[in-house]
């Protein structure tokens, strides 16, 4: 493991010699970048080892090859790729890749962090002798970088799992000759590109894919269940349990996908509601309050003006002036 104290000088890449070259991206990391087999411009493919730690973020886009595709197996720290409108981030234990026509793509890793990743980078040439477009499986990106149809671009990040971690490791240390690791590595390059690039079966899911949808269903089960329940809500466990994982893990991934907790959801769901009773005026405050699972109506009334901006005994006269003011 290597300790950088300065960011490299992308800017003197292009004064180094007129061929693309990522040595200068990496030269403040010393060790801590370390080319293992392959030669991207002769061979196609290239991989590559890294193991330092930065003092300061460290701008790391300088090392993509224009016109390849690269993949990241990201074993520690942190580290993004941004395309003009997705962004990938590779957190620890995660794997993803990223692709250019030109030198447009992004990259930061993060400062005092330890970052341990492998990369195996791709020419496009290379790339379509081993893939045609139309290959069921494929994942989107790919099939339209092969088509023609996309210049740049990143995937989803993708969980590794420990067969991936052990691929990832076992590249570092080739159990073979010196005489036979340019056979062995060009094989590992083509296996990482099936692991990463394909789904998992024919029809089936990228894992990212059936992540989203899953995570997506079960907040949708939530909602529904707090819409059924508002007065009186299942407790977290138990929602948990009905949905299908632990509440922690619920809890934080509902948060990622509506931007607020569960609590402030049903609170919203409560104050939607106790608005519309409102406005039918067939019920008084306390009854509303009592209604949407507030026992007492003071803090009803409290969250209510929050909400609203003002106090439930006026809204119904508000909203009834506000449709007055609508009418011709």
């Amino acid at each position: 493991m290597v300790s950088v104290t300065q960011k490299p000088n992308a800017a003197s890449a292009s004064h180094m010699e007129p061929a693309f070259s990522e040595a200068s991206a990496w030269r403040g990391v010393g060790e801590g970048w370390r080319p293992l087999s392959g030669n991207f411009s002769d061979l196609g493919y290239s991989v590559e080892w890294h193991d330092f730690t930065t003092e300061r973020s460290l701008d790391w886009s300088p090392s993509f090859h224009p016109g390849g595709v690269e993949i990241c197996l990201n074993l520690a720290g942190q580290g993004e790729v941004q395309a003009e409108h997705r962004r990938l981030e590779l957190a620890p234990l995660s794997a993803g890749f990223y692709f250019q026509r030109e030198s447009r793509l992004t990259g930061l890793r993060r400062a005092a962090e330890r970052h341990q990743f492998l990369t195996v980078e791709l020419s496009l040439g290379f790339l379509a002798q081993q893939v045609e477009s139309h290959e069921t499986g494929l994942h989107p990106a790919l099939r339209k970088l092969l088509a023609g149809s996309a210049s740049t671009d990143v995937s989803e990040p993708i969980r590794l799992t420990n067969e991936h971690r052990q691929l990832a490791l076992s590249l570092s240390r080739p159990p073979v000759s010196a005489a036979a690791q340019r056979l062995w590595y060009r094989a590992k390059a083509l296996e990482v590109a099936a692991a990463i690039f394909y789904r998992p079966e024919p029809g089936g899911e990228f894992f990212c894919e059936r992540h989203k949808r899953q995570n997506h269903e079960r907040v949708e089960r939530v909602i529904a269940v707090l819409e059924k329940n508002l007065a009186e809500p299942p407790s977290l466990e138990e929602i948990g349990r009905r949905v299908g994982c632990s509440q922690f893990y619920l809890s934080r991934i509902f948060s990622q996908e509506m931007g607020r907790s569960i609590f402030q959801h049903l609170r919203a769901l409560r104050m939607e509601r106790a608005a519309e009773l409102l406005r039918e005026r067939k019920m008084n405050v306390t009854q509303v309050a009592l209604e949407v699972g507030y026992s007492s109506p003071s803090h009803f009334s409290t969250a209510f003006h929050e909400t609203f901006g003002c106090c439930p005994g006026l809204y119904p006269l508000r909203t009834l002036a506000v449709e007055t003011l609508r009418k011709p």
